[in-house]
C-alpha cells in the first residue's frame, strides 16, 4: 500500500468506525472497504500505535483517544464547549480545585475540557481518553440517565481499581438509582485512592455534558462536599441558561 493510499485507508478507516460504538473486527473492516486482510491488519496496528483507534480484548477496533482529541479540536466552536469554558474557569478559581467538562461519545465518556484550581490534584488524565462508566462520578452520573451508557456499564468489565471501586451489579443499581435521585455523583476514592470527584450534569432537553471537580480526599469533609456541590451547581444552572434551557425546567430527564 502506498504512502497516499495509507492516508486515504487511514481516513477510511476513521469514518466506518465512527458509525459503529459497538467496534468492529479486522476482518469486517476489510471487507467492507475491500482491502486484503493483510492489509488490514497492517493498518490498524499503525493506526492503534499511535492511538488513533484503539483495540479491546476481544480483538474490536474503535475510535481511539487521539482521533477523539483531534475531532474536539475541530469543533473548538461546540455550543456547550465554547459557553461553558468562562464559568468553569471562574469555578476552578473559587474552588481552588480542578475542573473538568465532560461529555458522552457514543458508547463512552470523555473529558473535554480542564481548568487547573489553585490546589491541583496530580492526575494524568488525557483530554479525549475514555473513562470507566462504574468508577468515576462523570461514568456514573451518564450512566445514570443514559439507558445506552448504562446497558454498557452492566456489560462490560468493571476492574476493581481501588479497594472503594463499586464492582458487583446490586450496589452499582442502588448507586445509580441514587444519583438520578439526588441529582449529582460522587466517586469517592473508586478511581484513584486520595481523590474525589464530583459531578453534575448540564441538561438541556436532555443531559448534554457533566461539570467535574477533582479534590483530595483530605480536603473532602462534609462541609467541604456541600461547598463544592453548590458552586458546581450554580455554575451549571448558569451554563444552562446561556444554552438556552428555560428557568423552570424540570431536573426530571
Amino acid at each position: 500500500m502506498s504512502s497516499s493510499d495509507r492516508y486515504s485507508r487511514t481516513f477510511d478507516v476513521l469514518e466506518l468506525l465512527a458509525g459503529h460504538a459497538d467496534g468492529m473486527t479486522a476482518t469486517e473492516i476489510a471487507k467492507r472497504l475491500d482491502l486484503p486482510l493483510s492489509s488490514s491488519h497492517n493498518l490498524l496496528q499503525r493506526m492503534v500505535t499511535t492511538e488513533v483507534v484503539s483495540i479491546t480484548e476481544d480483538l474490536r477496533y474503535s475510535i481511539g483517544p487521539r482521533a477523539v482529541r483531534l475531532g474536539i479540536r475541530i469543533v473548538d466552536g461546540l455550543q456547550v464547549r465554547s459557553v461553558a469554558r468562562r464559568r468553569l474557569i471562574e469555578l476552578a478559581r473559587d474552588t481552588g480545585d480542578d475542573v473538568y467538562l465532560a461529555v458522552p461519545f457514543s458508547k463512552h465518556v470523555a473529558y473535554v475540557d480542564r481548568f487547573a484550581g489553585t490546589r491541583p490534584v496530580s492526575v494524568d488524565i488525557r483530554l479525549g481518553q475514555s473513562l470507566y462508566l462504574h468508577a468515576t462520578s462523570v461514568g456514573k452520573l451518564f450512566a445514570a440517565y443514559d439507558p445506552q451508557l448504562r446497558r454498557r456499564l452492566f456489560s462490560q468489565p468493571r476492574p476493581r481499581l481501588t479497594t472503594h471501586t463499586l464492582v458487583e451489579d446490586a450496589e452499582l443499581e442502588r448507586e445509580l438509582a441514587q444519583i438520578k435521585e439526588q441529582g449529582f455523583a460522587l466517586s469517592r476514592e473508586e478511581a484513584i485512592l486520595g481523590v474525589v470527584g464530583l459531578a453534575v450534569p448540564l441538561r438541556t432537553d436532555s443531559v448534554v455534558a457533566a461539570i467535574h471537580i477533582s479534590a483530595l480526599s483530605t480536603q473532602m469533609d462534609a462541609a467541604e462536599e456541600v461547598r463544592l456541590l453548590s458552586a458546581a451547581q450554580a455554575a451549571a444552572e448558569n451554563i444552562e441558561l446561556s444554552l438556552g434551557r428555560p428557568l423552570d425546567a424540570s431536573n426530571e430527564v
